[in-house]
């Protein structure tokens, strides 16, 4: 007779195997969220104590930067003298061109030269010379609302004795010099054009609001003048050359022609000595801000206090952690 093991086997499914350890598992994160939990209660101190030195670090911090005034100048495309260039170029633009006579046949972009003329450097350097602002862009560190007279940096300049005392590495000098300056005047200038309307604005931010306001009017008067002074001297050099084509022609339709085009680049120059906004014309003049536009005080505090926050848990975090891994 064949007897049979009473002990029967039972066979547990991979899903079972799965749950179980699934369930094993659960416990023990809970146990982990909970000990790190705890790890930042028990170092709560610890976190109260750093965010509070940065909160005040981050307050004192927002309170020593100066004040900042934003002046702007809304400036719209001046409209172009045309007269008869229109029909003259679809007719003389050949000879025209041999002349060095531009008669506006095709589409010139003034808005979008007189903004890259702006923006370069040559233009910059014209303007920080022609008004004296190294000093100012250079030396300064902050403006007295009360006596309406900028601070200036003694580490950097003596006012008595009216010399450059900063210390600085070769090849740099003491004084400044036009190309520090103007990577200084691109961080307070900002030129933006809208597409759709080619509308400029033009702004300026600074310590002083007068001066922001003033520098802003400058800025606008200069690029008229170098837009200006462009043409004209295109256009007397084409008048001069075509005065010359008269003495050696003697056609009398060759001759017409020169006239005609001798009358358009005369009424060019008669235009550009008569407008004084040649190329931008002031739309919305910039003014002399009342209110600072920066810097932005509350918004400093509140990162501050967010970075000590974040630091000081991590501190406590990876302390705890070492700890435990040490034991």
């Amino acid at each position: 007779m064949t007897h049979t093991d009473s002990t029967s086997k039972v066979e547990i499914s991979p899903e079972l195997l799965q749950s179980l350890s699934t369930m094993q598992q659960q416990p023990g994160d809970e146990i982990d969220l909970a000990e790190l939990w705890r790890a930042i209660w028990a170092g709560k101190w610890i976190i109260v104590a750093i965010t509070s030195l940065f909160t005040i670090a981050s307050v004192f911090y927002a309170l020593s930067l100066p004040n900042i005034y934003k002046s702007e100048a809304l400036l719209a495309p001046a409209e172009q003298q045309s007269g008869g260039l229109g029909s003259m170029a679809s007719q003389f633009g050949g000879l025209a061109s041999l002349a060095g006579v531009n008669l506006g046949g095709g589409k010139t972009d003034k808005t979008g030269l007189a903004l890259e003329i702006m923006k370069s450097r040559a233009f910059i350097f014209k303007f920080i010379e022609k008004h004296d602002l190294i000093l100012p862009l250079m030396g300064v560190e902050s403006w007295n609302s009360l006596t309406n007279e900028l601070v200036y940096d003694e580490k950097v300049y003596d006012v008595l004795s009216q010399k450059w005392v900063r210390e600085v590495n070769a090849p740099l000098k003491r004084k400044p010099s036009l190309q520090e300056t103007y990577k200084e005047f691109q961080k307070i200038i900002t030129i933006n054009q809208d597409k759709k309307s080619s509308m400029l604005t033009v702004s300026i931010e600074y310590y002083s609001p007068k001066l922001a306001q003033q520098w802003v009017n400058w800025i606008v008067d200069a690029i008229n003048e170098e837009m200006k002074l462009r043409d004209l001297h295109e256009a007397n050099n084409s008048v001069n050359y075509l005065n010359s084509q008269l003495e050696e022609t003697k056609v009398a339709d060759f001759r017409n022609i020169l006239y005609q085009l001798i009358e358009e680049q005369t009424k060019t120059i008669m235009f550009a000595n008569v407008r004084e906004q040649y190329a931008l014309k002031t739309i919305d003049p910039a003014l002399v801000p009342e209110l600072k536009s920066g810097p932005k005080r509350a918004l400093i505090s509140v990162l501050g206090i967010f970075v000590g926050m974040v630091l000081s848990t991590l501190i406590v975090l990876v302390t705890y952690l070492i700890r435990k891994k040490a034991y």
